[in-house]
């Protein structure tokens, strides 16, 4: 049992507040406000408002820890249960008298159980097909925009840009700078490469770094880094430098680089050589164009002599038929037939006459021999004269149904360019040349307008082109 004592006098001063006591124990702390400490992290928890509250252990002490959630998103990085950091922060006393470490920043320090944690990322990736070939998109041929997602400084961005222009002169490059180092990196580079397929600009992107050890490189092992590279819509190209290990970040993209100097030159061909090939293909297509020319030209010529065979032939043979028909439409012509027969009944009254005279003459002669009585040739004398007067009036109604007598009276008969006869306006059209043939003469002429009979109009009795009022005696 401990009993209080009294009070000396030189004891005897103001005794120190709660408050006071805290002030003075963070004046007394001020020197450790940016100390290193390394441990392993247990008993993650995070808060309400997006803050991390962690112990800090050693096989001999815990220590308290508190991350803000705004340096953990600018770090890009939350440690986990079980790893091992290096953390840096001031030691600072709360004010419900709690002691901790606000850590403004951490590093990785065991590289096995790294390891442990990149070989279980890796096979959950490759559980999800991430790595499978097929997964992976072609590069364009020639990209209007290359983005580079490296280090704004440094060597690696100068021989990016010097390979592609060297290559390329006025190929856009458009950079989206990135830490590629540390525990800020993964953050960095996700960040960037999510800005990039935002905006849209490029078709191809290359993530670049120059290098390094493997806990220098392991940013392009973390999970967030591989995540934004399979959500990228844009191919994605690698080129982190000659290590002897692979980065996850190489496994899932769309192709991978040993050195910048390799990833320029894979993204974008030479501007000459493109010019060049365009030069030959230009030519091979000019000769390809002129043979083609020459063969159709070739084969022009052979269908030319064969026609200038034919031609002539045909124009030949269509002439003669052209004449033949020309023969049997004249032939067959009303007009012709009409001729015909005029003169045929001409020379069968001239025989008809001639035979009736001599018929008369000798049974008059007869008559008078035998002293016929006068009755019986006055008889026969009205019979000659009836016949003569019969024949007379066919003689005159085979005048009137002649063309020429129609024509006489003002008719007209109109023929058509192949000499065929109208007798109706459907028979021709407008513009057309037809003749007309008059009693004295013919005339050339030219249709303005043909109006065709309606169905209740009478059609001409004749077939000669005449008016049907004179197409019968």
């Amino acid at each position: 049992m401990i009993e209080a004592g009294p009070i000396h006098p030189e004891e005897e001063r103001r005794p120190l507040s709660v408050s006071e006591l805290a002030e003075e124990i963070r004046r007394q702390l001020r020197p450790l406000a940016a100390v290193l400490v390394k441990g392993e992290v247990t008993g993650l928890k995070q808060t309400s408002k997006g803050n991390y509250s962690f112990s800090i252990r050693d096989p001999g002490a815990v220590l308290q820890a508190f991350l803000f959630g705004n340096v953990a998103r600018r770090l890009g990085l939350v440690p986990e249960d079980g790893q091992v950091f290096v953390f840096r922060g001031r030691v600072e006393l709360w004010r419900e008298g709690r002691l901790s470490l606000v850590v403004d920043y951490v590093q990785y320090d065991d590289v096995g159980q790294l390891r442990a944690q990149l070989e279980a990322l890796r096979r959950r990736l490759e559980l999800e097909g991430a790595f499978a070939p097929e997964r992976k998109r072609p590069l364009p041929f020639l990209p209007r925009a290359v983005a580079l997602v490296t280090s704004p400084t440094g060597a690696v961005i100068h021989d990016l840009q010097e390979t592609i222009l060297d290559r390329y002169p006025n190929m856009e490059i458009l950079v989206y700078p990135a830490q590629v180092q540390g525990v800020a990196s993964p953050g960095s580079v996700a960040s960037a490469l999510s800005r990039c397929n935002a905006e849209g600009r490029a078709e191809v992107v290359v993530v670049a770094r120059g290098g390094g050890s493997f806990e220098e490189l392991y940013a392009f092992n973390t999970e967030p880094v591989v995540r934004a590279i399979l959500a990228s819509r844009i191919p994605v190209v690698t080129a982190l430098g000659h290590t002897p290990d692979r980065t996850l970040a190489d496994l899932v993209a769309d192709a991978e680089c040993r050195t910048p100097t390799e990833a320029g030159a894979r993204v974008v061909p030479r501007k000459a050589e493109l010019l060049s090939q365009l030069q030959e293909r230009r030519r091979r297509l000019q000769r390809e164009a002129a043979r083609l020319v020459a063969a159709h030209e070739e084969r022009l010529a052979r269908r030319r002599a064969r026609l200038l065979e034919v031609v002539p032939a045909l124009v030949r043979r269509r002439a003669e038929r052209l004449g033949r028909l020309e023969a049997e439409l004249s032939r067959l012509s009303p007009v012709h037939q009409i001729g015909q027969r005029r003169e045929l009944l001409r020379s069968l009254g001239g025989r008809l006459e001639a035979a009736a005279a001599r018929v008369l003459r000798r049974r008059a002669a007869e008559l008078r021999g035998r002293e016929v009585p006068a009755r019986l040739e006055r008889t026969l004398i009205r019979r000659l004269q009836a016949a003569e007067t019969a024949l007379g009036q066919r003689h005159r109604r085979l005048e009137a149904l002649s063309p020429e007598r129609v024509l006489a009276r003002g008719y007209s008969i109109t023929f058509d360019e192949a000499g065929r006869v109208l007798t109706s306006a459907a028979d021709t059209a407008p513009g057309r040349t037809v003749s007309v043939r008059l009693a004295r003469g013919t005339l050339a002429a030219r249709v303005l307008q043909a109006t065709a009979p309606s169905p209740s109009s009478p059609r001409p009795a004749g077939g000669d082109g005449t008016s049907p009022q004179e197409s019968r005696p």
